[in-house]
């Protein structure tokens, strides 16, 4: 049987009527339904990810939690689809949009934002990364508030003075920037180098850290 339209109400199909048409459903009462859902998966401990978004003065940020801490910062140009599928095939497919879990993220890095946090206080999860790439990531906090170091300098730190080229690598796949401050680094000659977010989001982290 072929869709067929009706002068008195919306469009069906022989396959069955639009469950938005037969019970219509409010979009507050819709998000209500989401959280409470949410919710209880987390309360179950039904749930390997929960996730939000987060608008910030360098464009949206994906949010995303394990039990253990923050796993994942995902900025807009990453693509926020492939980073929700990346979590879900090497942390846990059980991935779901619960942002009570990501709250004190959220507002630490609105205070990080407004000037007036310098330091995270969150757990974090290393579980997106391993061996030398996670050891540098580990250190970056390490780099105070405001100042900067090259990747020559963080080579040194961790021990491989010669593996500058393997920490830019570990720079550039830090799953947790922002938080974990990879913006930070730079090149010996000063220059900004790359950054998983774009020069223009790592030049902006680094004027708000300098007006500090």
């Amino acid at each position: 049987m072929t869709g067929m339209t009706n002068d008195d109400g919306p469009r069906t199909t022989g396959t069955g009527a639009d469950t938005r048409t037969l019970f219509p459903v409010a979009d507050g009462d819709l998000a209500r339904l989401r959280a409470r859902l949410s919710g209880a998966a987390e309360d179950l401990g039904l749930l390997d990810v929960a996730y939000r978004t987060l608008d910030t003065p360098v464009g949206p940020l994906l949010l995303a939690a394990t039990e253990r801490g923050l796993v994942r910062v995902a900025f807009e140009s990453e693509g926020f689809d492939a980073a929700l599928e990346t979590l879900a095939e090497r942390v846990g497919p059980r991935v779901l949009e619960a942002p009570r879990r990501l709250d004190t993220v959220a507002r630490e890095l609105e205070e990080y934002f407004a000037g007036g946090r310098h330091v995270f206080d969150v757990p974090l999860d290393f579980a997106l990364s391993s061996g030398f790439r996670r050891e540098v990531q580990r250190r970056l906090p390490h780099i105070d508030y405001g100042r900067t170091r090259s990747y020559k300098q963080v080579a040194e730190l961790v021990g491989n003075p010669r593996a500058v080229r393997a920490v830019g690598t570990a720079c550039a796949t830090n799953p947790l920037p922002v938080v974990v401050p990879c913006h930070r680094v730079l090149r010996t000659d000063g220059g900004l180098g790359g950054y998983i977010g774009g020069l223009d989001a790592k030049r902006t982290l680094l004027d708000l850290e300098a007006a500090a």
